[in-house]
C-alpha cells in the first residue's frame, strides 16, 4: 500500500486523515498499533486529551466538599 492513499475509512462520519503520521506506510502503522484504522486512533487520542483537560478542571483527586449519601456506592442498589 506504500504510495497508495486510501479513499475511505469505510466508517460513516469518519473521513480519511490526510497526514496521520510521519510514517509513510499507514497500513503498516495500523498493523503495529493494532487498534483499528489510524483515523480511529486519532479520534480516540483526541477524546482522551479532552477528558484529561476536563479532569484537570474537575480535580477528582481532591477530597469531597461534603459527605456522600450513606448508600451512594453500595451495590446492588
Amino acid at each position: 500500500m506504500a504510495g497508495v492513499l486510501k479513499k475511505t475509512t469505510g466508517l460513516v462520519g469518519l473521513a480519511v486523515s490526510q497526514n496521520p503520521h510521519e510514517e509513510k506506510n499507514v497500513e503498516k502503522l495500523e498493523e503495529r498499533i493494532n487498534c483499528g484504522q489510524i483515523e480511529e486512533v486519532i479520534v480516540q487520542a483526541e477524546n482522551e486529551l479532552n477528558l484529561a483537560r476536563k479532569m484537570l478542571e474537575w480535580k477528582p483527586w481532591e477530597p469531597l466538599t461534603e459527605e456522600p449519601p450513606a448508600n451512594q456506592w453500595k451495590w446492588p442498589i
